[in-house]
């Protein structure tokens, strides 16, 4: 017993030694990533598209202008609001079951150490291996809780503050990707001048945006670039279309 605890004291060193010495540089900020795309993407479009319709029909760019700014504030309010309520109902989704395994923990242990077994054994080990890590864990109540709430339910512990988080992120991502295509109506007075460099733009816009979402999601950067403008330019063409046909009417 003693050399298996003199054997474990001089492990300990060398598995620190090799974790400092081992730096992994992976991307774990996907959520904050996210609301960005989110926001950015539709605070790009929505505004763009409501822009060249109002343009389309003859609106001054006044009249854009002013229609645009409302559209972003009361988009960014919305998106940032949902945002918010999506991330609360994911913190309140993980606090219900997190209350019910902790129940079953106490209720039904044999069973949830069985299913503790069950997932073990998906990754191929055997009983004799995999026994002690659940007798161990089965001392450990906290630990064995995180277990079952990470490895059977897939759930991960939200950040508390994530709610909030979200809904400024995308919010303020909308406001920034909005302000985009409105820009060239704050200085050209005739809107469908102000249209053509408000198009010019967004796609410029678009084409960046996308580039470095296909960079962060893992796509392919260039087709990601080509797809989001591609999105954006049509629904800029059906805005404005539509503005056309009803006005010829």
């Amino acid at each position: 017993m003693a050399d298996g605890n003199e054997n474990g004291n001089k492990q300990e060193p060398e598995k620190r030694s090799l974790l400092n010495q081992h730096t992994e540089s992976h991307f774990t900020s996907g959520e904050i990533v996210r609301d960005i795309i989110i926001g950015v993407s539709d605070g790009l479009t929505v505004p763009f598209a409501l822009a060249a319709g109002l343009s389309g029909a003859n609106a001054p760019s006044s009249i854009v202008l002013t229609a645009g700014v409302a559209e972003v504030v009361a988009g960014a309010i919305s998106m940032g609001l949902g945002g918010y309520l999506a991330a609360k109902s994911e913190a309140d989704h993980y606090t219900r079951e997190l209350k019910r395994e902790q129940e079953e923990i106490i209720s039904v242990p044999d069973a949830e150490a069985a299913e503790v077994a069950e997932i073990l054994a998906q990754y191929g080990l055997e009983p004799n291996e995999y026994r002690p890590v659940v007798n161990a864990l089965r001392k450990r109540p906290q630990a064995w809780l995180e277990f079952m709430m990470k490895f059977e339910l897939g759930l991960e512990k939200p950040d508390p503050r994530r709610a909030l988080q979200s809904a400024l992120t995308i919010a303020v991502a909308y406001v920034l990707g909005g302000l985009v295509p409105l820009v060239p109506y704050m200085f050209i007075p005739r809107a469908t001048d102000a249209m053509a460099l408000s198009v010019v733009l967004t796609l410029i816009a678009l084409l960046i945006f996308g580039y470095v979402k296909g960079h962060f999601t893992g796509s392919k950067p260039f087709q990601s670039a080509l797809q989001t403008t591609f999105i954006g330019a049509i629904a800029s063409a059906a805005a404005f279309g539509m503005a056309k046909a009803v006005q010829a009417k």
